[in-house]
């Protein structure tokens, strides 16, 4: 078979792409290993699972799989608006916030135009945007967090169509309060809409979250099943905005791209807010019980407000990506930011206490073995 990289039938765009898979999954570094990890907390997946109840629904739904799902998510759309009190239409449903996030750029990012990010953040986000001509223009992180007041002038600056900020953030595990988010909105230059991207908003203190304001057509929020829920894979998350914006989606989107087992999880979710609740103190304390570990092999933990916990190893990026490949050899999956100076440090989920015990008792040994 011939090579394709260069084949002409390919867009010109297309052909000027890096081939790159924006993460690998723990399966194939399974593989390549030779045995399963005995750790899995590199992915911040919910080593809990879902709920029960999510569970049974989604067995009850697997019989009807040779129906197509319904193109409008009206059981999931119905319950959010349940859930959140504001009409159905102020919602988008999609495969996951990657999904959300590539029909989002498909609506508002032509060839060349202007969007603004942060240097080490979401790279999913960049991926779309390069994969529809955007221009991305990144500016660094302060004091480890994604900084709003750089944001805001570089979307001036570009005249940035969209702007892209995660609260909680990925990767570092920090947020900004309601208050700096709702100050960064109100910043926004004419014509650039802001993408909240809240994937962790649920393991974070109330404050972080600004006020609901679904008529606010400058801010989309995305937040998702994936994280807090213990479904990262049945890919099925949601966009909260403008009922004009969310209408826009329609225009773009698979309308079967969510099944229909997907969404008889995620409904059967939304109604168990005791055990996100439970679920949201054990990956509290977790968390501190992470920060205890690292603290005790000199290594320095972030304040986190997701379900994972980034720890400073006071060296370099190629010190942190000897440690990540040093407990992979020992199988603990984790993983690490990669851009400096984020990149010196090493990201842990917060799985179960088994996990973290492992983790506990194989991290000295692996800083012993690369010195």
């Amino acid at each position: 078979m011939s090579d394709t990289t260069d084949d002409p039938r390919l867009t010109a765009l297309v052909r000027s792409l890096p081939s790159t898979v924006p993460f690998v999954a723990p399966e194939t570094l399974e593989a390549q290993r030779g045995a399963p990890f005995d750790a899995r907390l590199g992915a911040n997946e919910l080593s809990y699972g879902p709920a029960p109840a999510a569970v049974a629904a989604m067995k009850a739904a697997v019989g009807g799989i040779w129906k197509y799902g319904m193109a409008d998510n009206a059981p999931l759309a119905r319950a959010l608006s349940e859930h959140y009190g504001i009409d159905h239409a102020h919602f988008t449903i999609g495969e996951g916030i990657d999904g959300l996030l590539g029909n989002l750029v498909r609506l508002f990012v032509e060839r060349g135009d202007a969007v603004v990010t942060s240097a080490g953040s979401y790279p999913t986000f960049n991926y779309h945007v390069a994969g529809f001509g955007g221009t991305i223009h990144a500016v660094p992180y302060r004091d480890l967090l994604e900084d709003p007041d750089a944001l805001i002038a570089k979307a001036r600056e570009t005249g940035a169509k969209l702007v892209y900020i995660s609260n909680p953030n990925n990767p570092m595990g920090g947020a900004h309060s309601a208050t700096r988010i709702e100050a960064m909105i109100e910043a926004l230059p004419d014509g650039c809409l802001m993408v909240l991207d809240e994937a962790y908003t649920e393991f974070a203190d109330a404050a972080t979250r600004p006020a609901l304001e679904p008529m606010d057509p400058r801010v989309i929020r995305f937040r998702t099943f994936s994280k807090a829920y213990g479904m990262a894979g049945a890919r099925v998350a949601y966009g909260i905005t403008h009922p004009e914006i969310a209408a826009a989606f329609d225009r773009v989107r698979n309308h079967f791209g969510v099944n229909r087992i997907a969404v008889a999880g995620a409904v059967a979710s939304l109604a168990e807010q005791d055990r996100l609740a439970d679920i949201v103190a054990r990956i509290k304390a977790g968390r501190e019980e992470l920060a205890e570990i690292a603290k005790a092999h000199g290594l320095s933990p972030r304040p986190s407000q997701t379900n994972f916990v980034a720890m400073d190893t006071h060296r370099d990026g190629a010190f942190a990506r000897a440690l990540v490949a040093e407990l992979d050899r020992r199988g603990v999956f984790i993983r690490m930011p990669g851009v400096a100076p984020l990149n010196s440090h090493i990201r842990v989920s917060v799985g179960t206490p088994e996990e973290i015990a492992i983790f506990a008792s194989r991290l000295g040994p692996a800083l012993n073995a690369i010195g």
